[in-house]
């Protein structure tokens, strides 16, 4: 009913940009916060930025001022502008949202939705 779309991955060589897409769809009638995890192999999923639905973001310390999270409530979109990236950044990136959904009885509900992951490799 209500499904995260995720673009933007690939491979790129330390240094270089790439940005992230995330689109929700569905019987939507608001979104909350929006954010982007990442999973690097071996390892547990961690947050990387949030987004709350009045424009307030968060950061995880290793990416403050390389990474720009925002989202445009149009389109139901949440963007990651990734910059100046480095090898460890190397992971499987997942949108995350909060999201109202309509049901079918004509009410409101309330869950989590995930992404499908977009990988992002960055080569010495």
């Amino acid at each position: 009913q209500v499904q995260l779309v995720e673009s933007g991955g690939g491979l790129v060589q330390a240094g270089d940009s790439l940005k992230l897409f995330c689109t929700a769809s569905g019987s939507i009638f608001s979104i909350n916060t929006m954010g982007w995890y990442r999973q690097a192999p071996g390892k547990r999923r961690e947050l990387v930025a949030t987004i709350r639905s009045g424009g307030s973001t968060g950061y995880i310390d290793s990416v403050k001022g390389r990474f720009t999270i925002s989202r445009d409530n149009a389109k139901n979109t949440v963007y990651l502008q990734m910059n100046s990236l480095k090898p460890e950044d190397t992971a499987v990136y997942y949108c995350n949202a909060e999201i109202v959904s309509n049901t079918y009885t004509g009410g409101r509900s309330v869950g989590d939705y995930w992404g499908q992951g977009t990988q992002v490799t960055v080569s010495l």
